[in-house]
């Protein structure tokens, strides 16, 4: 339950910096053009609202609604989810949205996202900042990566080490370098120090969605216990001690944490003989794991055996490194969105479990922040969609207008936003099932 609680309040704070922001991006073109803002409103506020007030000698209610799914600035004399029939059927008024040149709109409706872009680069810059860059380099990883059974099917073998996507060497072990190697045609892996090249079929997104799996992970590292569980655990039981090595199960040889992990998932609540070393020398303990195949230890993670490098950026250096990382990232997420129409990218589409899932279970500042940043970049992205109801929607039938000279009817902006807000609603409703689903799957 706490972690629940954890996560919901970063998921919470999270998009309602978001909003706040991207409504400001809308309410401050808005202003700059002398158009009035009616409300601006974080959650959505159907019949009733948490909190409101409208400052003296001000057009604009600002308030706090009750549904969280969003907010909005409601713009005089603009057809969108207030659906304000009213207000449209009278004489157009110059303070009103529908007055101002077509260029005057456009910049209205695109200031949300990109302030939401802009956002995400500044959150960027300021971790970098803060933090620096954190990474992994792949000739660091002494002991190879793990694979996927959808890896292994098309010809690569546990202790591989990634050296080239085509021609390009991966100097990092990260999200991009694993959808480089997606991508490719041919990889280039170092197996026992020998160049091995590996030709991957088209499909493998699909492959990877439809097992639901990864395709690598960096887990091949010694299972060295950092710790033991307070309570009384197999591991105390038996007299394990922080920094013992465990190398074999039953006389199994584990070199490695993932072939452990493997072990354990398949001797649950079994007696089982634990060889380690401890200063130096062998021993072995007997043990009964848990219902869960535990032993009741924490270990010690991969940055304790392969080391990380870290860069470390000024105030003016952190800039120029956090628009390159902000642009990497919605580069990377613009090329996934093509595997979200298969059928397999359908089924892996998830609704606010999902993201708030991103959020780790305990409150990381630096974690928050870089989730939050990937958020903003998503947004701006899936809100710039030419889509009915979304900004790119209104981006559409601005750029119709302007090549056209031709306005699109008022009847049918209404017509077109209630089909967008249709769809959207199915949208929802479809990747909150998928949680839904998921959830019970388990």
């Amino acid at each position: 339950m706490e972690t629940f609680l954890i996560k919901a309040l970063q998921l919470i704070l999270s998009l309602s910096i978001l909003v706040i922001v991207h409504e400001f991006g809308h309410f401050l073109f808005a202003r700059l053009f002398k158009v009035r803002v009616e409300k601006f409103y974080l959650f959505f506020d159907p019949w009733f609202s948490l909190f409101k007030f409208k400052p003296k000698n001000s057009d604009t209610e600002y308030g706090i609604g009750w549904l969280p799914l969003g907010g909005y600035c409601k713009i005089s004399g603009m057809i969108d989810e207030s659906m304000d029939k009213e207000q449209m059927a009278e004489p157009a008024k110059p303070y009103e949205f529908r007055s101002k040149p077509a260029g005057q709109r456009l910049l209205i409706m695109i200031g949300g996202v990109l302030f939401n872009f802009l956002l995400a680069l500044f959150i960027y810059s300021m971790i970098l900042l803060a933090w620096g860059d954190s990474y992994m380099p792949m000739k660091n990883l002494k002991m190879g990566l793990s694979y996927s059974e959808p890896a292994k099917n098309i010809g690569f073998q546990d202790g591989d080490l990634l050296y080239k996507a085509n021609d390009d060497v991966l100097e990092r072990y990260e999200q991009n370098s694993i959808r480089k190697v997606i991508n490719a045609k041919t990889v280039t892996v170092l197996r026992d120090g020998v160049e091995t090249v590996i030709p991957i079929p088209e499909d493998m997104m699909q492959r990877l969605m439809r097992e639901k799996t990864y395709f690598a992970s960096a887990d091949r590292f010694p299972m060295v216990i950092s710790s033991l569980y307070e309570e009384e655990s197999p591991a105390k039981v038996a007299g394990l001690m922080a920094n013992d090595s465990i190398v074999s199960f039953n006389g199994v040889s584990v070199p490695t944490f993932v072939e452990a992990n493997e072990f354990l998932d398949q001797n649950k609540n079994a007696e089982v003989e634990v060889g380690f070393y401890r200063n130096g020398m062998k021993q072995t303990v007997v043990l009964t794991t848990t219902e869960e195949g535990k032993l009741g230890v924490y270990v010690k993670s991969l940055a304790d055996f392969f080391p990380l490098e870290t860069q470390t950026y000024g105030f003016l250096e952190s800039f120029p490194a956090g628009i390159k990382l902000g642009v990497n990232t919605l580069k990377g997420y613009v090329s996934d969105m093509k595997h979200v129409f298969s059928k397999e990218g359908a089924t892996s589409l998830g609704g606010f479990g999902t993201i708030g899932n991103m959020f780790p279970a305990k409150w990381d500042w630096r974690r928050f922040w870089e989730q939050t940043a990937f958020l903003s970049i998503i947004l701006a992205f899936m809100n710039i969609l030419p889509i009915p109801a979304l900004d790119g929607g209104h981006v559409m039938f601005l750029l119709y207008e302007v090549v056209t000279r031709r306005k699109p009817s008022d009847k049918f902006l209404e017509y077109a936003q209630i089909t967008g807000m249709f769809l959207l609603l199915g949208l929802l409703l479809y990747a909150n099932g998928n949680d839904i689903l998921r959830m019970f799957a388990k």
